[in-house]
């Protein structure tokens, strides 16, 4: 939702005097307009996120409200509910964006494929395997992510790598047979149909609902990655992490098209290179966002498995045949040459 604040001041004539005759008689003459012409307005976006503001995703959100607001003087800022406060998931974030429930929001890419296959690329099992073959992987998609969400009336603002994907259990992992005991929630359908395969119960659900399902014992386990698992304090239910390197998934932040297309033209420069900046500060962050997750989950009594047994990794792999198999068929040619390339690396 945009809200549009007039007026800001009134617009006044200079005032001018005259020396008329020997006597210097001044005259003075004021002319005040008859209707005051904002010379100002602000407009403030209202956005959303599935995550707290201390993970990654919020971070990116609160260095991009920063920024905005100091490129563009304060005319462009945005108001942003955490946590899922307004009760808009990911998978939900483009139609409440289009009926004017929100201006825009990040949204986790794998939860968006049902709008498009594209957005189940970075959230493939075992593709990228390294922060410079994501960065270069999100890069080639970018276009692919930006048609996209074109298609919902969205334009991309930034895109949020995450930490690699791993496992969070209530219990230690011997081998790839301790899969049979896992309930697991997922992060998107292709996950879930890999974690079946290899014999887990699992099922993609949206972060608050799972968090709900661990409180009442229907999951116990999270496929997440380390920094999504911390900033949920996971530990308090699952005090195991074995780093699968399943995945380093992206978020997307957008805003709808028809709210940027309302900025003046400089603007919209402006509010672009802040989304440039925050994208850039997004990557400079996650050179250590592991170590530092990885740190901070020590301190609260999580076991790290590291590295993970090759067993596990072995069967997961095996299991991930099918679902990338299933993408391929339904996604474009230039995701797939994306794909066919992190593959190579």
């Amino acid at each position: 939702m945009q809200r549009y604040h007039f007026p800001c001041k009134p617009i006044v004539a200079a005032k001018s005097s005259a020396l008329v005759g020997a006597w210097a008689t001044v005259v003075i003459v004021s002319v005040l307009a008859l209707s005051a012409v904002p010379a100002c307005a602000q407009v403030t976006w209202r956005m959303t996120s599935e995550y707290p503001r201390n993970n990654i995703s919020g971070i990116g959100l609160l260095t991009f409200s920063r920024l905005v607001a100091a490129r563009t003087d304060g005319f462009v800022t945005t108001a942003t509910a955490f946590d899922n406060e307004l009760k808009i998931t990911s998978s939900e974030m483009p139609r409440a964006a289009q009926d004017g429930r929100i201006a825009g929001g990040d949204a986790f890419a794998g939860a968006l494929t049902d709008f498009d296959a594209v957005f189940g690329l970075p959230t493939l099992p075992f593709v990228v395997q390294s922060i410079e073959v994501a960065r270069a992987v999100n890069t080639r998609a970018r276009p692919l992510y930006e048609k996209a969400l074109q298609a919902q009336g969205l334009k991309l603002l930034y895109l949020t790598i995450w930490p690699a994907t791993g496992l969070w259990t209530d219990r230690p992992f011997d081998g790839a047979g301790d899969l049979r005991q896992l309930s697991v929630r997922t992060y998107d359908n292709s996950s879930a149909e890999v974690m079946r395969a290899a014999a887990a119960s699992a099922k993609f659900l949206p972060i608050t609902e799972a968090i709900a399902a661990l409180r009442d014992h229907s999951l116990n386990a999270f496929l997440t990655s380390g920094d999504g698992g911390a900033g949920r304090k996971l530990w308090d239910y699952l005090p195991y992490f074995t780093p699968i390197n399943y995945a380093m998934p992206v978020s997307l932040a957008f805003v709808r098209i028809e709210a940027f297309a309302a900025l003046p033209d400089a603007t919209q420069k402006q509010v672009m290179a802040a989304a440039a900046e925050t994208g850039q500060s997004q990557f400079d962050l996650l050179a250590n966002r592991t170590a530092e997750n990885y740190a901070r989950m020590r301190a609260n009594g999580v076991t790290i498995a590291e590295p993970a047994a090759g067993p596990l990794i072995a069967a997961l792999r095996r299991a991930a045949t099918d679902p990338i198999a299933a993408w391929r068929a339904k996604a474009a040619p230039d995701a797939i040459e994306i794909v066919d390339w992190a593959i190579r690396q």
